[in-house]
């Protein structure tokens, strides 16, 4: 059977000829990038789905674990988060002005949306480091239980956290360990928590106003808070002090959690970074006249498909793994 159309001329159904549905060969290279990359992500937020609810009762909730924000003090669950999906949602939006003025083959309007672009990626990555660096370096500290637990401190009166440093002894104890000055199998030693677990145990025993709460998550939605009695007896199964998080130790919660925060936001943000270096490459040729001398910004508009990509995913990832 005939699948053309005579106008005239042959052309094919798709009106596009040579270039399928009227777009570029390197238009179409994209969007093939992006579907197989979007089929990345969502086995990382699937994955993420079956663990979430696989763990329900003792995952960590979000609004406990991402309170801080820069140059602030206090408890502010969520908010840097969201102001980073706003800055990360506008640079969407002055992709979108910068690919509209390249269509109108406008210079000057072009350059100005792309620098804000550039600036809105930046400003994103850098406040994910330094959600990351906190993260890691973590804020209370816990104790974890032979069983691989954690358990968390909080005041009986008020019952919000408790940090170590609030009710820790100090105690006259000394690391044995080699020196650099002494014998040819000297090693650079690990990380060294603030407190040994002894100075934890010593220090809560004589803090009567200090309860421990476990990972279990109650009928409310909020951690299971034991009695003096009950926190005592929990504590004889501590076996050593954690203090922030990594693929090993995680003070929030359940092992996985720190896991699938590392993977799936660091998998992103190495997506924006790469975007944000791609649009300065962009940035300067433009400057340069390179596009107004090839006559179209088809480049402009290849990389806003990927940044809109990575704009997009983010929504689904502050979705389900932030908010949900």
């Amino acid at each position: 059977m005939d699948t053309t159309v005579t106008t005239g001329s042959e052309e094919s159904v798709w009106g596009g000829g040579n270039q399928p549905l009227n777009a570029s060969y390197g238009k179409m290279m994209m969007w093939f990038f992006i579907v197989s990359d979007a089929l990345t992500f969502s086995g990382f937020l699937v994955s993420y789905g079956f663990s979430r609810f696989k763990f329900i009762e003792t995952w960590p909730i979000a609004d406990e674990v991402f309170t801080h924000v820069p140059f602030f003090h206090g408890n502010y669950p969520m908010y840097y988060v969201a102001f980073m999906t706003f800055i990360l949602i506008m640079s969407s939006v002055t992709m979108v002005l910068a690919v509209d003025a390249g269509h109108r083959m406008m210079q000057k309007k072009v350059i100005l949306y792309m620098f804000l672009t550039i600036i809105g990626g930046a400003i994103f990555v850098g406040s994910q480091a330094w959600e990351w660096a906190t993260f890691i370096k973590g804020d209370y500290g816990a104790i974890e239980t032979k069983g691989g637990r954690i358990l968390q401190f909080v005041h009986a009166d008020s019952g919000k956290r408790a940090a170590l440093a609030d009710f820790s002894k100090t105690l006259p104890e000394e690391r044995v360990k080699h020196v650099k000055s002494e014998g040819v199998w000297y090693m650079e030693e690990g990380y060294k928590t603030s407190f040994s677990l002894n100075e934890v145990v010593e220090g809560f025993k004589a803090s009567p106003g200090i309860l421990i709460r476990t990972e279990t998550i109650n009928e409310e939605g909020e951690k299971t808070v034991l009695s003096r009695e009950e926190s005592l007896a929990k504590l004889t199964d501590a076996s050593q002090v954690v203090e922030g998080a990594n693929l090993i130790h995680n003070e929030y919660g359940s092992r996985l959690f720190a896991d699938f925060f590392f993977f799936i936001t660091g998998f992103h943000g190495f997506h924006v970074f790469s975007g944000v270096v791609i649009n300065i490459i962009i940035f300067f040729n433009i400057i340069l006249g390179t596009y107004e001398r090839r006559g179209h910004y088809e480049m402009v508009e290849k990389v806003g498909l990927y940044w809109h990509f990575v704009d997009l995913v983010w929504v689904f990832v502050f979705t389900f793994f932030y908010l949900v």
